[in-house]
């Protein structure tokens, strides 16, 4: 992911009031009901989740013991969200250096599970069985999708995946191919899909306004699908451009925004491009730095660094097979005499 740089403060969301649990250690802690709002939301004071360096929380309308419960009949199944530290690395690592990693700081890793534009397109380890698996460890997932760029991308290696003539058209068809390869891999519905939308030059109105042609496109169509339309760019072009849409009512923005300024530290409430209530709660993340390697129980990687209070994938278990309970027979009766 690129990003540019301003500066803002580590700072923290003020407690929420919903109930938590303890999990087993190194699972994030799982805490009560609270909805996903949406772009142009705003909330009172004191409502958001806490966010803490060394802790995470998540958040579910399910199950009382916090995992993703089922919904009411013909009723969208709750989102799940996650508050703590993320990590995205441009290939999925393998399980062993997930359990491995179960030691650090973070409680929640994007993974890039489909789209054209995709730094590392073969991802020999993102599999069905390796989304479960991590999930089983307590991982909670951000999926990414890296489809068309703006046309006026910055990076030359993103250019050959511009948008087209008919940005409308090419992002309903990317919104259904993020939502097959989503479902393809068991991330489940009403799990947020984040479209990674590379920094552009600053300024270009006409390619500004395909981009946004574009991304509404592919949000309606996810949501169509029974998924959230998340949203990742730098904060001084894809973010600062959504921000303004948001503040002039424009429809079909994303519910989630991912936004990209590298300065070390997190701030997740006080980005300077977004207004302090605009997507809130439970619909930031922010990611503060980028290509740093980190070592957790003798294991390396190459990361990019996230706080975030925001849905995270929903992968859901299989029911139970039913256990037949064989049934006596009835005790046999000696006939009277």
């Amino acid at each position: 992911m690129v990003a540019l740089a301003a500066t803002v403060l580590l700072d923290a969301p003020p407690p929420a009031t919903t109930r938590t649990e303890r999990p087993p250690a190194a699972v994030p802690v799982a805490a009560g009901p609270a909805p996903v709002t949406g772009p142009g939301s705003a909330t009172a004071p004191g409502s958001a989740t806490t966010t803490r360096s060394a802790t995470a929380s998540v958040t579910t309308a399910g199950s009382p013991d916090g995992t993703p419960g089922a919904a009411a009949p013909g009723a969208p199944a709750a989102p799940v969200h996650f508050a703590g530290k993320a990590f995205d690395t441009c290939e999925a690592p393998s399980l062993a250096v997930m359990r491995a990693w179960r030691g650090s700081p973070y409680g929640a890793v994007g993974i890039y599970f489909g789209g054209r534009g995709r730094g590392c397109p073969v991802q020999k380890e993102l599999t069905r069985a390796w989304v479960a698996s991590v999930h089983a460890m307590g991982w909670r997932l951000l999926p990414l999708f890296v489809g068309s760029q703006a046309p006026c991308v910055d990076s030359l290696a993103k250019r050959p995946f511009a948008i087209g003539a008919d940005p409308t058209s090419q992002g309903t068809r990317e919104g259904g191919d993020a939502v097959r390869a989503a479902s393809a891999l068991g991330i489940g519905a009403s799990s947020p899909l984040y479209l990674d939308i590379e920094a552009y030059r600053r300024g270009d109105t006409a390619c500004a306004a395909t981009t946004l042609s574009f991304v509404r496109a592919w949000n309606r169509e996810v949501r169509r699908l029974g998924y959230l339309p998340g949203f990742y760019s730098s904060a001084d072009t894809g973010v600062r451009d959504m921000e303004a849409q948001r503040r002039a009512g424009t429809k079909d923005l994303p519910d989630v925004m991912w936004f990209a300024r590298w300065r070390g530290q997190p701030a997740l409430l006080t980005e300077s491009v977004l207004h302090p209530q605009a997507w809130t709660p439970h619909a930031r993340i922010h990611q503060y730095a980028g290509n740093v390697t980190e070592t957790y129980g003798g294991r390396t990687l190459a990361i990019d660094r996230n706080a975030m209070d925001a849905p995270v994938a929903r992968v859901p278990v299989p029911a139970r097979s039913a256990v037949r309970v064989p049934v006596p027979p009835p005790p046999v009766v000696p006939p009277r005499p």
